[in-house]
């Protein structure tokens, strides 16, 4: 492997807004994208993350705010003046060309010398592990080895910055899952600024250092992957990512970070809490179907239950659990157990793996 070819750069979107027409496709962002770093905009579809990407690279204009690279504003500057280059889903491979001369395209047309050329064409499919194809043609590769090769025509122009649309979506899972892993291995050995675009929760999980997750054009939570796994900000980042048990409470102590909260049905649980959570608050307790524990014994702080199906997957079940008002799941059980539907259970879960927050959603559709 060749060293780094590029030093990323930071990227910062200060109060940026996009409308088509009546249309506001991104609401006001602020971001800050660290050098070198994986970030991911993650959400579902029309949430407005491609609108974002796509601004970053100079296919979009900002209706307003401000777009800077490296220090540089660039928010009116087209695609081919900015460090950046931008790998779509589609590979846009030329099928009458060669690999080599697909990959070394941009340097031909910036005139650079042969020797040159060939030198880097011959580091960019090696830093894609593709030292083998220069001489064959797109359509005799795989679709991984496509989407590689369209990773190498991006990389040869060593920019600072790469932004990839959903590159992974054509692709079927056992690649996809396999090019996860090569994207961020690439990440580290090239040194760029990686943006990624993708609704696949998993994907996002697995590559990003940072996630960005969006909807409805703002972003709602920004973390590490543990982060926003383990300590959603909102009932949407908690469904969005992953699944996740939501009760209703009330804050009866504050804590420092955590708190004491009575639910719905009365018991009292412990868990963390957002930022400017008071007591007497409502808010929804998020705990993940994994950190749910159930027994048929009586224990202190349990939760009374009844077990409404019981899902057999070999090595281990999966519970669907009446508890007042509220339906459970709790996963990883182990196969032996004797749970039945039907039967009464006490169920529990730490309070360090639970997260208390706001029903944001519920005060902004009020």
């Amino acid at each position: 492997m060749t060293a780094p070819i590029s030093v990323g750069a930071a990227i910062e979107l200060a109060d940026v807004r996009k409308q088509f027409g009546a249309v506001v496709a991104v609401n006001g962002i602020d971001l800050n994208i660290r050098p070198g770093e994986f970030l991911t905009l993650l959400g579902p579809s029309g949430c407005g993350k491609t609108t974002t990407l796509r601004m970053i690279g100079g296919f979009e204009w900002p209706s307003s705010g401000s777009i800077r690279i490296a220090g540089a504003d660039v928010s009116q500057l087209p695609p081919h003046k900015r460090p950046v280059n931008t790998v779509f889903q589609q590979y846009a491979l030329f099928p009458h060309m060669s690999v080599a001369k697909n990959v070394g395209y941009g340097l031909r047309m910036a005139r650079l010398p042969g020797r040159e050329i060939n030198e880097r064409v011959a580091e960019a499919l090696e830093m894609v592990r593709l030292p083998n194809v220069a001489d064959r043609n797109p359509g005799e590769l795989s679709g991984g080895q496509q989407q590689r090769v369209a990773l190498a025509r991006a990389l040869i122009n060593r920019p600072s910055v790469l932004l990839l649309d959903e590159p992974l979506g054509a692709l079927d899972l056992k690649l996809r899952k396999a090019m996860q892993l090569e994207l961020k291995q690439l990440n580290r050995e090239v040194g760029a600024t990686f943006v990624y675009v993708t609704h696949d929760q998993e994907e996002a999980l697995t590559m990003s250092d940072r996630i960005a997750v969006m909807s409805r054009g703002a972003i709602w939570q920004i973390g590490s992957p543990a982060e926003i796994y383990e300590r959603p900000a909102s009932r949407f980042v908690a469904d969005f990512i992953g699944q996740s048990n939501l009760l209703e409470g009330v804050v009866e102590q504050v804590v420092e970070a955590s708190a004491l909260i009575r639910l719905a049905g009365g018991a009292i649980v412990g868990a963390a809490i957002s930022d400017g959570i008071g007591a007497h608050e409502d808010v929804l307790v998020s705990v993940r179907p994994e950190n749910v524990f159930v027994s048929e014994q009586p224990s202190e702080g349990g939760i009374k239950g009844r077990v409404a199906d019981v899902v057999y997957l070999g090595a281990y079940l999966r519970l669907l659990l009446d508890v007042g008002q509220a339906r459970l799941l709790a996963a990883n059980v182990p196969a032996g157990s004797s749970f039945v539907s039907g039967a009464e259970v006490v169920v529990t879960f730490p309070a360090s793996k639970a997260v208390a927050f706001r029903d944001q959603e519920a005060v902004d559709t009020m």
